[in-house]
């Protein structure tokens, strides 16, 4: 019975009892043959069960073997069909194979032209769930692969960050002033991005270009970086170059394309007054116009050593007056809508690590008021 059940599955359909018996007697001892004397009933069995092969009349009473073709696609799409007619014209043989039948049997025909029908059916069938069979393990083979690129992706996007952050923390042990700025940043950029509703890849370079906005800064000497008195105009000079030094620095990085921008953008200003470039309105990537509304709104709110950070009214008042000069307004107006109470959250989870050295007040106050002018002057500087 075991051995019987391997045999491939045939349905002989024809309204013909005796045609039915003729086929089954040729058949039955090589195939699993069952019978079905209609159309219908053909399509009642290929429903309860799958078959390999229909052998079927053309001419039979009620629905016709040509009208059942569609129907066993629909119902078996994997089942071949061989059609058997008594009429001896070519347009029959060529209506079933348009309709969708492989083969075309003319009565009468003896044992083997019937096995040899059979046998290119079965082996057409064959070839039917291969491909199948071929096309689910591809599928999943495929499916398999791409959450493995997905791991391997996410686990070294982990790693890039890991190791810019790290770069960042070093890069602001230099600079007292600013410890933890640049992490504060990016969770104000990407909250105020979200707002603004960036795209993913976008959100991704606001991301990274945040957290490395001064990274140009490693190319500035600690002389000037660290200065406590006035800078002077060379060195002023000097201290502008670093959004180049930072793009520089990250040209080449594929995945950095979009952090670049922001960092050589990061001090342009919506009215053309900025610099490296002075880029002016869109000229100016948008993820560097967004990151100049959180870039002040951090120095605004943030706690400096020799003063406490300014509430998140103070800081919107600030933003507000000069929208549509240093900042792009439609961003300014991104910031507005997010609650105030989500502010205040990313505020508290992003608490700056005050410095306890004393030593550093003095640097602040003179790099502040060279660099970060109060309400009410003629411009505005959050950050070197």
């Amino acid at each position: 019975m075991a051995q019987n059940n391997t045999k491939p599955r045939l349905l002989i359909v024809d309204d013909e009892a005796e045609v039915r018996s003729v086929l089954n007697d040729l058949l039955g001892d090589t195939y699993q043959c069952s019978q079905a004397p209609s159309a219908e009933e053909a399509l009642a069995q290929l429903r309860e069960r799958d078959y390999q092969l229909v052998i079927s009349d053309i001419t039979m009473s009620g629905m016709s073997g040509l009208e059942m073709i569609p129907h066993v696609k629909v119902v078996s799409p994997d089942t071949v069909i061989v059609m058997i007619s008594g009429m001896q014209t070519i347009e029959s043989a060529i209506n079933a194979l348009r309709l969708g039948a492989f083969d075309y049997l003319m009565k009468p025909f003896d044992l083997r032209q019937a096995e040899a029908a059979v046998t290119r059916a079965l082996e057409h069938h064959e070839l039917i769930a291969a491909k199948r069979r071929y096309e689910y393990h591809l599928e999943e083979l495929v499916e398999q692969r791409t959450a493995e690129l997905d791991e391997a992706l996410a686990s070294l996007e982990k790693a890039y960050r890991s190791t810019l952050k790290a770069l960042t923390a070093a890069l602001e042990t230099r600079d007292a002033e600013t410890h933890g700025h640049s992490e504060r940043v990016v969770t104000f950029s990407l909250r105020l991005g979200r707002e603004y509703g960036l795209g993913a890849s976008e959100m991704k370079a606001l991301e990274f270009g945040s957290l490395l906005h001064d990274i140009g800064k490693i190319g500035v000497p600690d002389a000037i970086l660290r200065k406590p008195a006035k800078l002077t105009d060379e060195e002023w000079v000097r201290m502008r170059e670093h959004p180049r030094h930072g793009q520089q620095i990250l040209r080449g990085i594929k995945f950095l394309e979009g952090a670049a921008r922001v960092v050589a953008q990061h001090h342009e200003k919506w009215d053309g007054s900025g610099y490296p470039l002075g880029l002016r309105a869109e000229e100016i990537d948008v993820c560097a116009r967004i990151f100049a509304v959180a870039d002040a709104f951090d120095a605004i709110t943030s706690d400096r050593v020799y003063r406490e950070g300014r509430s998140y009214e103070a800081a919107a008042r600030e933003l507000d007056e000069w929208s549509n000069r240093q900042f792009d307004p439609k961003v300014v107006e991104a910031f507005h809508r997010v609650p105030k109470e989500d502010w205040e959250e990313l505020r508290q989870r992003s608490v700056m690590r005050e410095p306890n050295e004393d030593v550093w007040q003095p640097l602040a106050q003179a790099m502040d008021s060279q660099l970060h002018a109060p309400l009410g002057s003629e411009r505005l500087e959050f950050s070197l």
